[in-house]
C-alpha cells in the first residue's frame, strides 16, 4: 500500500508546492528548517511564528525526495510534487529508508497550526512530525507490514498506544520507516536493513554500508534529517545497534514501560518500542509522551507508577560523582573503535565520574542458547495471535505456518538473498507450556538481570555500565551477509529487560560508533542524564556526508 498512501500525500505536496497554500510563495528549502534541527530549534520557531508546521512537514517530504529514492522510482504523482520542489534523489543516492508516506500528514499540521494560532498547543512536540517503524500499527492509511509482501494489506485503522500517546500531543506521522523484514528473525543469514517491501536500507555516512537493523530506516532517516525523530523497536540491538551504526541517539526502555499492543511482535519477554534521535534530549522528550501503562499489555502495569519527567535530570554535571562500570569484556574487538572508547572513557573521567573496570560478565555465554529458545518459541504464539487480530479480508496470511508458505509461494520475491530457517525453528516450537521453553526463559532472565547486571552494579556500588555499543558500520553484502564487529555492550540488557542507552562517541574513517550505557531496570531517567552530560562535553556527531563509499 506504500504506493497509494504516497500517491495521495504527493498530490497534495504537489498542489501546495505550486499554489502556495497557507500563504507560501514557494517551498520552504528542507536545509534551511530542517536537516539537523532538533525540538529544542523546531519549536522554538513554531512558537515565534517563524515557523509552521505545515512548512516543517513540507520542508521534510522535501528531503525525502531528495533523498530516499530516485526519481525514477517516484510514481508520476510523486515525480510532480519532487518537481515541483525541485528535489530529486541523484542517481545512487537513495536511503530506501522510508516505506509510505501518510496522506493525512499535512491535515495534522494544519491543525497543528490552528492549534498554535490560537495559543493553545497540545504540548512540547505539537506540530513536529516523526517516523513510524513499519511494524508498529497507526490509523492513518497507512499499511503495517514488518516489511513483508505478506502483509502488504494489513491497514488495521488502529493506533498502537504509543501512537496514540503521541497524537494527543499533537505529533504529526510523516510516514513509516523500512526495517530489517519481520524485525531481522526470519533468518541467520539475512542481510540487515532490507525487507521485500522497501528494499535494502542504506547507511547516509556511506551508501555501500550497511544500517545494521532491524530499527535500520528509523536510524538512517534520523540520520539523514529526514525526521528530527523516529520510532524504533527493540528485542536484541534492535534499536542500538542501528542508532549507534548511523550516528545518532537510541534507547531501548526496560520492558514494560512502554505498551507493545499493536505492534508485530517476536517476543513478549524481550519487545519494547524506543525513541531514536539526534539528541539526547529529543529522546527524553518522546520517552516523556510514549511512556505509561496499558491494560492491554501486562508488562505494563508498573508503568504509570515509574515513569518520570525524563528530561529533568539532564545537566551537564549530571556524570558528577557518579560510579561507572567499564565492560572490557564488551570492547578489544576493533582497534578504531577502542580508541574512541578511550577518549570516552577519558571524557567520562573528566567530568567527575569514577571508572571501575568490570573484566566478565558471569555466565555470559549460558545467555545466548537459552535466548534464542525463548525468542523462537514466543514468536510462534504471539505472532500467531498478532496475526490473529488482523482483518482476514486484508491479511490471509493468518499464522506463522501461513506466512512460512507464503515466502515459499513468493520466494523470488521474498527470498531472493535468504531464507527463513529462524520461520521454520520457530514453527517447530512445541508452546509456552514447553517445560524447556520456560527453564530457558526463568534461566536467561536470571542470568542476564538479578545475577548479571544486578550482581555487577552492586558488587562494586556502580550507577551504571557503559561500553562501546559495536564497531562502525559494515559493506552491504548479498554473498556474506552482516558481519558484526562486536557487539556484546547490550545483550543482556535485552535478555534481563533492562534499559540501553546508546549515544555517538565519535567516528571511525568517517563512519559513526556509539557509546553504550546500560543500567538495572526502570533507570531511563538516569542512563539519559549521563548520556546528556557525555553528549554536551564531546558533541561527537557530526551530519552524513552521503559518500559511494568511504575510500572518498
Amino acid at each position: 500500500m506504500r504506493k497509494a498512501a504516497a500517491l495521495s500525500t504527493a498530490a497534495a505536496l504537489a498542489l501546495a508546492a505550486t499554489s502556495g497554500v497557507a500563504a507560501m510563495q514557494s517551498p520552504p528549502k528542507a536545509e534551511d528548517v530542517v536537516g539537523n534541527a532538533s525540538q529544542v530549534e523546531l519549536r522554538d520557531g513554531l512558537d515565534t511564528g517563524n515557523l509552521s508546521s505545515k512548512r516543517i512537514t513540507m520542508a521534510y517530504f522535501q528531503r525525502i525526495f531528495s533523498l530516499d529514492r530516485p526519481r525514477e522510482e517516484l510514481t508520476p504523482a510523486e515525480q510532480k510534487a519532487a518537481d515541483a520542489m525541485k528535489a530529486g534523489a541523484p542517481a545512487g543516492q537513495s536511503l530506501r529508508s522510508i516505506i509510505a508516506l501518510n496522506n493525512l500528514a499535512m491535515a495534522q499540521a494544519h491543525e497543528s497550526d490552528l492549534r498554535y494560532r490560537a495559543g493553545a498547543p497540545l504540548g512540547p512536540l505539537d506540530g513536529l512530525p516523526i517516523l513510524v517503524k513499519d511494524n508498529i500499527e497507526t490509523k492513518d492509511a497507512m499499511a503495517t507490514t514488518a516489511g513483508s509482501l505478506a502483509l502488504k494489506d494489513n491497514i488495521t485503522g488502529r493506533d498502537a498506544p504509543i501512537i496514540a500517546r503521541l497524537r494527543a500531543g499533537g505529533v504529526v506521522i510523516l510516514g513509516k520507516a523500512n526495517l530489517s523484514e519481520w524485525a531481522n528473525i526470519r533468518s541467520d543469514n539475512s542481510i540487515s536493513g532490507w525487507s521485500a517491501t522497501g528494499g535494502q536500507t542504506r547507511n547516509p555516512y556511506a551508501l555501500d554500508r550497511n544500517t545494521c537493523g532491524s530499527s535500520s530506516g528509523s536510524g538512517a532517516a534520523v540520520a539523514a534529517g529526514l525526521a528530527w525523530a523516529a520510532i524504533g523497536t527493540e528485542t536484541d540491538g534492535s534499536i542500538t545497534c542501528p542508532a549507534a551504526i548511523n550516528g545518532i541517539v537510541g534507547l531501548k526502555p526496560t520492558v514494560g514501560l512502554l505498551s507493545r499492543t499493536y505492534i508485530v511482535p517476536i517476543s513478549h519477554s524481550q519487545d519494547t518500542p524506543g525513541p531514536m534521535t539526534r539528541t539526547v534530549r529529543d529522546a527524553a522528550l518522546m520517552l516523556n509522551a510514549m511512556a505509561g501503562s496499558d491494560p492491554a499489555d501486562a508488562a505494563t502495569k508498573e508503568a504509570d507508577a515509574r515513569k518520570v519527567d525524563y528530561t529533568a535530570g539532564l545537566k551537564p554535571d549530571a556524570l558528577k560523582g557518579v560510579r561507572i562500570g567499564v565492560m572490557r569484556y564488551a570492547a578489544g574487538f576493533h582497534p578504531g573503535t577502542d580508541a574512541e572508547f578511550e577518549k570516552a572513557l577519558a571524557v567520562l573521567k573528566a567530568q567527575g565520574a569514577t571508572l571501575v573496570e568490570v573484566k566478565e560478565f558471569p555466565n555470559r555465554d549460558k545467555i545466548g542458547g537459552d535466548e534464542l529458545i525463548v525468542l523462537l518459541t514466543e514468536l510462534k504464539a504471539d505472532l500467531n495471535s498478532y496475526l490473529a487480530s488482523t482483518d482476514p479480508l486484508k491479511v490471509k496470511t493468518r499464522t506463522l505456518a501461513d506466512v512460512i508458505a507464503f515466502n515459499k509461494a513468493n520466494a523470488d520475491k521474498e527470498m531472493p538473498l535468504f531464507g527463513q530457517e529462524l520461520f521454520e525453528k520457530a514453527q517447530a516450537t512445541k508452546g509456552l507450556t514447553d517445560p524447556d521453553y520456560i527453564k530457558a526463559r526463568d534461566e536467561a532472565k536470571r542470568l542476564a538481570g538479578p545475577e548479571g547486571i544486578d550482581a555487577l552494579l552492586k558488587a562494586d556500588k556502580l550507577d551504571a555500565l557503559v561500553a562501546p555499543t559495536l564497531g562502525p558500520a559494515w559493506l552491504i553484502d548479498p554473498v556474506l551477509g552482516d558481519r558484526f564487529v562486536g557487539g556484546g555492550a547490550g545483550g543482556a540488557a535485552a535478555v534481563a529487560g533492562y534499559p540501553h542507552l546508546t549515544v555517538p562517541m565519535g567516528s571511525v574513517r568517517g563512519l559513526p560508533v556509539g557509546l553504550s550505557f546500560v543500567g538495572a531496570a526502570w533507570s531511563e531517567a538516569r542512563l539519559l542524564a549521563y548520556g546528556y552530560a557525555f553528549e554536551q562535553a564531546t558533541h561527537a556527531r557530526r551530519m552524513p556526508s552521503f559518500l559511494a563509499t568511504i575510500s572518498e
